[in-house]
């Protein structure tokens, strides 16, 4: 952000690692990071907090920092009559929930930049998102809500405590969950049944503009399809899958996709890239692709590890690894999206006599398709075309990726986040098996290993990383993700390192984050001082909700080991917080498909030497199929499973390897051809 005044001395952000914080640094505000320090200030001044939180691939937290923020005028309001507290979503997503879920209880949409104001103590008494300078589109401007909020907090102190005593009262509530019983099969049914009525089968997705991805739910459709096999489920989610491959919201040039489609047709994007939007549709992409065997599905997945690659890799640590950087720009030269589109003349210079088939395919013409500019799509959005016509286009874009990498570009967030790398750790794991690329599997432990490695001190984990800094104590999701990471390393690899860094890491949050009487994991360690209260939920935000996710992990280690004591813990996250289900089910999808994996986990134990080639081809088998409920382990023929496990004792046939298919305490015959393996997993 260029900024034309003198470096302000009271801004505070200077110091900062978060390249959204360091965004403002030179702001008039005088800003704070979020701490003690600031809350000090407050108490002291007797003046009220104004909380603001956003994120460095924010379109409108630009917007309003031009706006506001760098307008000496608005700024020495803010100084005047408020403490300036800036906060990384990404950074604190504890604190960022936390002040969401009040606006949400205000009555507000909740989104970035989000806007609070709080008393000295930190507690919430109003708030919004984006505020224009002055008003417009229906929208309070920023400079006369400044003055009124202090007014108000000045004037009308019992008013101000009213408001603080119900949001407390409210989220109080909110953070004691509906306790409840077994998520049984048949309402697994009825709330798939439920959503499916929401789904735009003719562009996919859910609802209508904006349509964000929604992964978490599409897996829940692509289970119920496996199933119950009804195709009415697979086509949501393969119409979804499509269309959003050959539309806007994918990067057709360099690959990988942007946060969400402002329009219903997945043609335009708010053109920020997310580490895991990535990461989700790269594994959905991979378990779909693995029964529908689609190109366009396979072709997504290469293209957006390319990307990953090339645009994604944070600074390496002293060994030499690299784990995986949290976000790209939507804007570039303070123009959103103006990285990504183009004029039918630039295609034309670019490409000469190819431009004809490219824009015939591309959707290229002389008025645009969105301000007078392209957002490349692929205009039959249902297919590829022949080997030989792909040919043509793939060199076309080559061609034009080049000429867009001499473009300014997009700001690049280059922090390490734990949860978001545990993500993709697990998405790549998943992929690499799938497509049989031990490539994208070392891409996956080089980052896991750099976790774990970095950003680990003192037995503990952190949440974030950057220059060379750790920051902030982990969260549930960042322990929940890590460890499903470890356990897709462990099945990809069945080295017992990954398994032990499960163990340890659902040590870490049986230990500091488990809530003894009700049951459940809080968001934060117990040892984290500076929130208002500890969230805990079992709802999906932008990530998998790490609760969720923690039933999957639980059940995998229990089959795993064969220790009860992580069985028991599923059971007791699941009636922590089934009863949810009753008040709205639709958040609660990775809750729902972790659950599922509790009850049906289809267990694949392959026996036989690592290193054979029938021990390769039987594991090769079980790789081919889309298998939502599969753990597979490969046991060497002198090792032995845990005792309980329904598989223990059995051995290879006549001296080749053996496959058993198991499901709960029973095992199928063994099978020791990779196509009868096959036959034996399609029946099931």
């Amino acid at each position: 952000m260029a900024q034309t005044h003198t470096p302000n001395p009271n801004n505070r952000l200077s110091a900062e690692t978060s390249p959204y914080l360091l965004q403002h640094k030179d702001n008039p505000v005088d800003w704070w990071p979020w701490g003690e320090a600031a809350l000090e200030e407050a108490r002291r001044t007797n003046r009220p907090i104004l909380l603001s939180v956003g994120y460095a691939a924010c379109h409108w937290c630009h917007v309003m920092a031009h706006e506001s923020f760098e307008n000496p005028e608005i700024a020495a309001l803010m100084n005047k009559l408020y403490v300036n507290i800036k906060v990384d979503r990404e950074e604190r997503p504890d604190l960022d929930q936390i002040y969401q879920q009040a606006l949400a209880l205000l009555g507000q949409q909740g989104g970035w930049p989000l806007t609070m104001f709080l008393t000295p103590e930190g507690r919430p008494f109003w708030g919004g998102t984006y505020f224009p300078p002055t008003s417009r589109w229906g929208r309070p401007g920023f400079a006369d809500v400044l003055t009124a909020l202090a007014e108000t907090y000045a004037q009308e102190p019992d008013k101000v405590q009213k408001n603080v005593d119900g949001l407390r009262q409210a989220m109080a509530k909110l953070a004691a969950p509906q306790a409840g019983g077994a998520i049984s099969p048949e309402i697994t049914d009825q709330v798939a049944e439920r959503l499916l009525e929401e789904v735009d089968f003719q562009q996919g997705g859910i609802g209508s503009a904006p349509k964000f991805p929604q992964v978490p739910l599409f897996h829940l459709f692509w289970r119920a399809y496996k199933r119950t096999k009804n195709q009415r489920f697979k086509q949501a989610v393969t119409v979804t899958l499509t269309r959003m491959s050959q539309g806007g919201i994918y990067d057709h040039l360099g690959g990988g996709f942007a946060r969400y489609s402002v329009d219903a047709n997945w043609l335009v994007p708010h053109f920020e890239k997310m580490l895991y939007d990535n990461a989700e549709l790269m594994g959905l992409l991979a378990v779909v692709w693995q029964e529908t065997r689609d190109p366009l599905y396979a072709a997504r997945v290469s293209e957006t590890i390319a990307w990953l690659e090339r645009e994604m890799l944070a600074a390496p640590n002293a060994q030499g690894d690299r784990a995986f950087a949290a976000s790209l720009d939507a804007d570039s030269e303070g123009e959103e999206g103006k990285f990504y589109v183009w004029t039918e003349q630039e295609i034309d210079s670019v490409l000469g006599p190819e431009a004809v088939f490219f824009k015939q395919h591309y959707d290229v013409s002389a008025e645009g398709n969105w301000e007078g500019h392209t957002i490349l799509n692929r205009s039959d959005r249902s297919s590829l075309l022949d080997e030989a016509g792909e040919g043509r286009l793939a060199q076309s874009r080559e061609r034009l990726l080049a000429a867009r990498a001499r473009r300014v570009r997009p700001g690049w967030d280059d922090k390490v986040l734990a949860d978001w790398n545990g993500l993709m750790i697990a998405a790549l794991a998943e992929a690499a098996m799938a497509f049989e690329r031990p490539d994208w599997l070392a891409l996956a432990t080089r980052a896991f290993r750099f976790i774990r490695i970095t950003m680990m001190k003192g037995g503990r984990l952190f949440h974030a990383w950057r220059a060379d800094k750790l920051q902030h104590a982990a969260t549930l999701d960042d322990h929940a993700h890590l460890a499903t990471a470890a356990l897709a390393l462990h099945e990809a690899t069945q080295e017992a390192q990954y398994l032990d860094a499960a163990q340890e890491l659902v040590a870490l949050l049986d230990a500091h984050f488990w809530e003894r009487e009700h049951g459940g994991y809080f968001m934060t360690a117990d040892d984290v001082t500076d929130v208002i209260q500890r969230p805990k939920s079992a709802a999906d935000s932008a990530i998998p909700n790490g609760n969720g996710a923690m039933v999957g992990v639980l059940a995998r280690l229990h089959h795993l080991t064969g220790e009860e004591r992580y069985l028991d813990r599923a059971h007791a996250l699941i009636a922590a917080f089934s009863g949810e289900l009753g008040r709205n089910f639709f958040p609660l999808a990775t809750l729902i498909n972790s659950n599922e994996f509790l009850e049906n986990a289809l267990q694949i134990v392959v026996v036989g030497p690592a290193d054979s080639d029938a021990t390769r081809a039987l594991i090769h088998a079980v790789h081919a199929r889309s298998l939502p409920n599969r753990l597979l382990q490969v046991v060497t023929p002198d090792a032995q499973l845990p005792e309980r496990h329904p598989a223990h004792g059995k051995g290879m046939v006549d001296g080749k390897p053996a496959a058993y298919v198991c499901r709960g305490q029973t095992c199928g015959l063994p099978v020791t051809h990779p196509k009868g393996l096959g036959t034996a997993l399609t029946l099931g």
